[in-house]
């Protein structure tokens, strides 16, 4: 398949996990591939390493790609954290603002930073990765789901904004994915993500990436401010 010949896709969080089944993927369909990610990824186009966290760092990385690949045609916002488990009263600040700083505000600052070449290249798509649980709320999980909450709303905001330009915006809330992620929960947390997929069993980062790459290509094009679930039946919404 070439449905992606041409395009140039940069990928957040994508040296690892669902960030690098999607790289691959793209690549395979005939995507030249960037990467931002804190750490180094072997094999594609482009790489910046940068702290996400850095509104000046993401922009400079928006601009260095387009110089050095062309164009900017797709962005998908991967990268993530879930911060520690525990009862929001006992939650502490210093996790919450990082949780916040990694899932939203890094999020804001790609989106912000990408759409300008999109404009200029007069077509993007961008994907940005929530979660089930910014539509569900987990219980000792409040960082994680409010940020997850926070992308769905940012993407609809955007999509709406660019809705009359060829640019969908558009998110995916899979449930829980078995990554590398899972480190950072406790057990009981992921016992009790397993126990509200009633396949019940952990998605797959290749399901993740098929969903995200269609709506990452060009058959992508009725559909923009719209959530789509990857979650093996737990979405009642």
């Amino acid at each position: 398949m070439t449905r992606f010949a041409g395009r140039v896709a940069v990928i957040t969080g994508g040296a690892a996990g669902i960030g690098a089944a999607i790289a691959a993927r793209l690549q395979s369909e005939g995507a030249r591939v960037a990467i931002w990610d804190r750490d180094p990824a072997l094999g594609v186009d482009h790489v910046e390493i940068l702290d996400l966290t850095d509104p000046a760092a993401v922009q400079a990385a928006a601009d260095s790609t387009a110089s050095a690949l062309g164009r900017i045609d797709i962005l998908i916002a991967c990268a993530g954290i879930t911060g520690p488990n525990g009862p929001t009263w006992t939650y502490p600040i210093d996790a919450w603002q990082r949780v916040m700083e990694v899932n939203v505000n890094a999020v804001f600052y790609c989106n912000r930073a990408v759409v300008p070449h999109m404009l200029a290249g007069g077509y993007g798509r961008i994907v940005n990765i929530a979660s089930v649980a910014g539509k569900e709320g987990n219980p000792n999980a409040s960082a994680y789901s409010t940020s997850k909450a926070a992308v769905i709303g940012l993407t609809k905001s955007l999509g709406k904004e660019l809705a009359k330009t060829d640019i969908r915006v558009n998110c995916v809330t899979p449930a829980a994915v078995r990554t590398a992620i899972f480190d950072q929960m406790t057990p009981e947390h992921v016992d009790f993500m397993l126990s509200k997929i009633p396949m019940g069993r952990f998605g797959t980062v290749d399901e993740v990436a098929a969903l995200v790459c269609w709506l990452a290509s060009e058959e992508a094009s009725f559909s923009t401010a719209a959530v789509f679930d990857c979650s093996g039946g737990r979405a009642t919404y």
